[in-house]
């Protein structure tokens, strides 16, 4: 059943982009950032290239403009949950987007990346010069960058993966067809193939995975908690009208009785406080034996136990994925462990070591109200989710606006194509600043679409949706399925709502037509980026 989505999460600042002044500092700062970041690497990357350099600073600015649209787009997409649910502010998740994001791809991102060779084009077949291959990879990078603009305008979550192969794919025909060298046979229609099956593949992948865990988390934990509640507030009411009635049949006792009534309380009081372990026969008063029923009541709801006994359970289960997913995926290009049995351990000590913290957490939780411990586990919960898939994302996929800038710079540096192309720390760097701005500057149009839009998002549902999305990501990368993190991740979200009943359908049309003709616009811009770059720089 389709509903209508808030404009905007109503517990988060995700919306609140013109706000006055409250935002003109983190304005300002960001911009400061990002040009400071423009003039610094482009005055580093000129000392490394003795020519070419009006080339170089045309790359540096597609790069950085494609890392910056990935941030309003990817990034966004990635934290959306997160803000929607009000686990994060907007600020909080750009404070976590530039430690693990940046971090992940500065320490983990690898430092060599394929120059797309051979990959979704055949370059190989083609008398391919390398100022050729630098204006197919710069006119990809603008190709996606735009695309990704326009999409993120929209307040659609699109593949970047498919946006620079839109880019690629029309860049290298249209300069195969113009130089006589190739043209459609160019490319792997097998891997578009691939690309078309993503479209069904991820979001099915996904939203099967999230119904299916957070179900399981409705039923066990959440409905449970609900009939806790209402158990606890029809015993709360019980105990104010036994207050109220004990209270008019004392007033209606003479005065002598009502003496006598009284220091037969005082008694009971005593006992009562004297041990703990009283033998209720002791207890002289209606009053204080009828109360004590009530409280044998409160305590047979074990109101907390779902959360003491499913949600340490739940968080081993979702940090042994998310650990999994960092070692096969995140962290794969550090080599940390050797072997299977290695990666085992690794997972058995890490779900062990969660089990425990959070058992202990949930306990020390019994003092809160059922509602507020949820959010609060929950929240954590999600909170480590997104940090470790932004982690994994800045490793992985910052290499869609990273590898052809490397490509392009390795080309320029070395003036020939070679299959890979050193990444530069600095580079890394950079394209890290840029999407960080970029997810500030226009990432909450796809905030408020993941977090709000498609289904109203909770502590609880978030994180169903993300420990999902991770698992289908790197069980994917490890059978080497053609999915997209992205496309994953929404149908997760759309999960969550069918369970709830409340996925809004008419916003998920106009997504899925954009990721239909992400690679096509993404190509028709490539393929005027290269025709001007030619004529220009050729």
């Amino acid at each position: 059943m389709a509903t209508s989505a808030p404009e905007s999460p109503p517990t988060t600042d995700a919306g609140r982009h013109g706000d006055g002044g409250r935002d003109l500092w983190w304005h300002l700062l960001f911009a400061v950032m990002l040009v400071g970041t423009l003039i610094t690497f482009t005055s580093w990357a000129t000392g490394q290239i003795d020519s070419h350099h009006a080339v170089l600073v045309v790359t540096i600015l597609f790069g950085l403009f494609m890392a910056f649209n990935i941030g309003g787009n990817d990034v966004a997409n990635s934290f959306g949950t997160s803000v929607g649910a009000g686990t994060l502010s907007m600020k909080q998740a750009l404070m976590v987007a530039a430690v693990f994001e940046v971090g992940g791809a500065v320490l983990a991102g690898g430092e060599v990346t394929e120059t797309v060779r051979s990959g979704i084009v055949d370059l190989d077949g083609m008398a391919l010069a390398p100022m050729d291959f630098a204006f197919i990879m710069m006119s990809a990078l603008l190709g996606a960058a735009v695309w990704l603009l326009v999409a993120t305008q929209m307040g659609w979550p699109v593949s970047t993966t498919h946006s620079i192969v839109g880019g690629i794919v029309g860049a290298a025909v249209t300069l195969g067809l113009v130089t006589g060298e190739g043209g459609w046979e160019m490319v792997q229609w097998g891997e578009i193939g691939q690309i078309v099956i993503s479209w069904f593949l991820s979001p099915l992948l996904g939203g099967v995975i999230a119904y299916l865990l957070f179900g399981l988390i409705k039923r066990g934990i959440l409905q449970y908690n609900e009939a806790a509640d209402e158990r606890l507030r029809r015993i709360k009411t019980e105990r104010i009208e036994h207050r109220a009635r004990h209270k008019e049949a004392f007033e209606r006792l003479s005065e002598l009785q009502q003496i006598s009534y009284t220091n037969a309380m005082a008694r009971d009081a005593v006992v009562v406080s004297a041990d703990g372990d009283f033998d209720r026969d002791e207890l002289e008063t209606d009053y204080y034996r009828e109360l004590y029923r009530i409280q044998d009541q409160r305590d047979d709801v074990a109101a907390h136990k779902a959360l003491e006994t499913w949600v340490p359970l739940l968080a081993a289960f979702g940090a042994i994925v998310i650990t999994a997913m960092l070692l096969f995926k995140g962290l794969k290009n550090l080599h940390l462990t050797d072997g299977v049995a290695d990666n085992l351990i690794v997972l058995a000590m890490v779900g062990a070591a969660v089990w425990v913290a959070v058992f202990i957490f949930a306990k020390n939780l019994k003092q809160q109200s059922l509602a507020r411990s949820t959010f609060v586990l929950f929240s954590w919960m999600q909170v480590f989710t997104a940090c470790a898939f932004a982690f994994s994302h800045g490793s992985n996929d910052i290499a869609n606006a990273v590898g052809p800038f490397a490509a392009v710079f390795d080309v320029l540096k070395t003036e020939q194509i070679g299959e890979e192309a050193a990444v530069p720390a600095p580079l890394m760097l950079a394209s890290g600043v840029a999407l960080v701005a970029g997810l500030w500057f226009i990432g909450r149009k796809v905030i408020t679409t993941v977090g709000s839009g498609l289904t109203q998002m909770h502590p609880a549902s978030g994180f169903a949706a993300e420990l999902s999305a991770a698992g289908v990501v790197m069980t994917a990368s490890l059978l080497g399925l053609p999915v997209s993190s992205t496309h994953i991740l929404i149908g997760a979200v759309l999960g969550v709502g069918l369970v709830n009943r409340a996925a809004n359908w008419n916003l998920m049309k106009p997504i899925a037509l954009a990721w239909v003709i992400t690679v096509p616009a993404a190509a028709v811009v490539g393929a005027g980026g290269v025709l001007v770059l030619r004529a220009v720089f050729g």
